[in-house]
């Protein structure tokens, strides 16, 4: 069982290192978003971004949907390393 924990817990670290990438990218407007990388991170991200931003209220220019996963998967770090 640890092991599987174990590999949680690489998955989603590993994620928000994705999810890092991305807030970074939308700081520089002149990034290539047809470049492969690029379309691998937003691939990834969005499907988990989308949901969480239909959910939060329109904030204008900022959106703070990855600020909301980052806690979640704070949260479940955190409940993962009890076991």
């Amino acid at each position: 069982m640890s092991a599987i924990i174990s590999l949680i817990t690489i998955l989603l670290w590993l994620f928000e290192l994705i999810l890092l990438a991305r807030v970074l990218l939308t700081w520089f407007p002149n990034v290539d978003r047809s470049s492969p990388i690029v379309q691998f991170i937003f691939d990834m991200t969005e499907p988990i971004l989308r949901p969480i931003r239909e959910i939060l209220p329109q904030t204008g220019m900022f959106d703070f949907s990855p600020l909301v996963v980052f806690v979640i998967i704070q949260l479940l770090m955190t409940v993962l390393r009890m076991f």
